[in-house]
């Protein structure tokens, strides 16, 4: 089976057939994970959208990839967090009793009144370290950053193929003092290839290089991994799990329970808000309730 790709700003929601804002199993046969309702918003821009239905279980992951203001002639707008946005975010889950864990708490089973959630940051991208370190220190929180060993300290020549803004991804030294501030790394394959569309002794390649790479560079094990583009099939997925990771994220939206795949895990798309005229009663609606909270 193919996994969910989807457009990176926003995600598409593979909704279950039922309406009811509970979590619960409702895909075991794809990965034992729960979906995300469709009462919820299409993006992660506040807490106060998500918080009744993570509270009735489930362990949710927010990805982000790149922070600040967006460049001229940016195409994947949505790839962006402000810098403010961010802050607040953070600033509401600090308030909300949540506690920032790496991928590898997600999922596991939740004691009584206990809050996590993983922050996850995918390519590695110079910004990130600029502007994020800082919120995250004042805010005592934890992320992982999935990283391209192949392309550090150089730029994001994936996306430039189709014709996106030049952005810096982090050097090895760089990488050095994200470690040192106390954040984890995970591997995101060797140089962002679309993994079910390469042969798969080359995706393997792709998939165990970047492990040995990062450890190898920076002395520290990697056992987190992230499909690029979200894109994955069964051999795939087997492929990950053979290299030795212990967990991998997906792109697909939903929360993360127990009993489900630690190779496919799901994930919020963090960002702001449209205001585009499909999206505004959504905008509002976060906007009255954060005024609320």
């Amino acid at each position: 089976m193919r996994g969910a790709v989807r457009s990176p700003g926003c995600f598409a929601v593979e909704h279950p057939s039922s309406s009811s804002s509970t979590i619960s199993e409702s895909a075991p046969e794809r990965d034992g994970h729960a979906d995300a309702p469709r009462s919820l918003p299409d993006c992660y821009a506040s807490l106060v959208s998500f918080a009744p239905w993570l509270e009735r279980g489930g362990t949710a992951a927010l990805m982000y990839h790149k922070l600040g203001p967006r460049p001229p002639r940016v195409r994947l707008k949505g790839l962006y967090v402000a810098e403010r946005l961010f802050r607040r975010q953070l600033s509401e889950l600090k308030s909300a009793g949540y506690d920032a864990v790496d991928p590898g708490a997600l999922g596991s089973q939740r004691g009584a009144g206990l809050r996590r959630i993983a922050l996850t940051f995918d390519d590695g991208f110079e910004n990130v370290l600029r502007l994020g370190v800082g919120p995250l220190r004042e805010h005592g929180f934890r992320a992982i950053q999935y990283l391209v060993p192949g392309l550090l300290g150089g730029t994001n020549e994936w996306e430039q193929r189709q014709g996106e803004a030049v952005e810096r991804l982090m050097d090895v030294s760089q990488v050095r003092d994200w470690l040192a501030a106390g954040h984890w790394i995970g591997a995101h394959t060797r140089t962002h290839p679309w993994l079910t569309r390469i042969p798969l002794e080359e995706a393997k390649e792709e998939i165990r290089s970047s492990k040995r790479a990062l450890e190898d560079l920076f002395g520290v094990p990697i056992r987190h991994f992230c499909y690029p583009y979200g894109d994955w099939n069964r051999p795939v997925r087997d492929l990950v799990e053979e290299a030795g990771f212990e967990t991998a994220c997906t792109t697909h939206p939903g929360a993360n329970l127990p009993a489900g795949d630690r190779f496919l895990l799901r994930r919020l798309t963090a960002r702001h808000v449209s205001l585009k005229w499909r999206t505004l009663g959504t905008w509002l609606r976060v906007a009255f309730l954060s005024r609320r909270a």
